[in-house]
């Protein structure tokens, strides 16, 4: 494998460390050894490094995702911001589909609101009313999040050079406009199976998910990438994650919104492992 920059200054190490454990399908240890905790610069950094390394092996980007919106969260990794990462068009999964667990590390599966854009978020103040009237509709929506980290044993630099922890996203039906629906009054409930294991409301989302949007639209636009027409923004977890096994089946409702679900199965080789451990 080619190393993703010459050189052995700490970015390039912090991307090539991640690019491996992906490669390899072995976590690794976290990079705030190489980067720090909380240097923002060089966190970003490393998540352009492993994004270019992606667009050029043929990626196609379909919008972004915003982590850390939660306060307790922050309180937890001791962070007064959120985070964003990357959505790429292979990150999609349909709407009540199976997901291999063996394609995956250590995946948790997470709630929330995703906003399909009309506009671009350029130009402009980015004020509450540029941003509404960019929205052209919401849709639920499941992330299966999955860190290249050991154990998540994650702090904010290690998250967001992993790309925000990110690995999958459903979208689910119907789509509603702004009109229709006020993201901040959602209230989500996540069922395993019929067992409610998340809950929570559109105010944990950064007060409002819009709000969230409104943050990425100028974080964005402040580093040179705003957002376009007909991205996908996921805009950050109304509730607790949960960790994900095979056999699992998660189902989202959000009121006014609507549900998404999504399943896990063993892959072919763990399924093949569990028959011999079995016979």
């Amino acid at each position: 494998m080619n190393e993703i920059s010459p050189g052995n200054d700490a970015v390039a190490q912090a991307a090539e460390r991640l690019l491996r454990a992906t490669a390899d399908h072995v976590p690794c240890p976290p990079v705030r050894d190489l980067i720090g905790s909380d240097d923002v610069k060089a966190a970003y950094a490393v998540q352009e490094l492993l994004t270019a390394r992606r667009l050029a092996d043929g990626a196609r980007v379909t919008g972004r995702k915003i982590g850390l919106t939660s306060p307790a969260v922050q309180r937890q990794l001791g962070v007064d911001q959120p985070d964003f990462g990357v959505l790429f068009a292979d990150m999609s999964v349909a709407d009540g589909a199976s997901v291999p667990v063996g394609t995956l590390l250590q995946p948790k599966v997470e709630a929330e609101i995703a906003f399909v854009l009309g506009a671009d978020l350029a130009e402009g103040p980015l004020d509450d009313a540029q941003i509404r009237a960019a929205v052209a509709h919401a849709v639920p929506a499941l992330e299966i999040v999955d860190s290249r980290i050991a154990d998540w044993d994650i702090t904010f630099g290690d998250t967001v050079a992993d790309n925000g922890s990110s690995a999958l996203y459903v979208l689910g039906t119907p789509a509603r406009t702004l009109s229709e629906f006020e993201p901040v009054e959602a209230a989500m409930t996540l069922d395993r199976h019929d067992e409610t294991v998340s809950s929570g409301d559109g105010a944990a989302c950064l007060g409002d998910p819009l709000t969230a949007l409104a943050w990425l639209a100028r974080t964005a636009r402040d580093v040179g990438d705003p957002l376009r027409a007909g991205q996908v923004v996921l805009s950050g977890a109304l509730g607790p994650m949960v960790p994900a096994v095979a056999g699992d089946v998660f189902t989202a409702r959000i009121t006014g919104l609507g549900t998404v679900s999504v399943r896990f199965h063993a892959s072919a080789g763990e399924a093949a492992g569990n028959e011999g451990a079995s016979a």
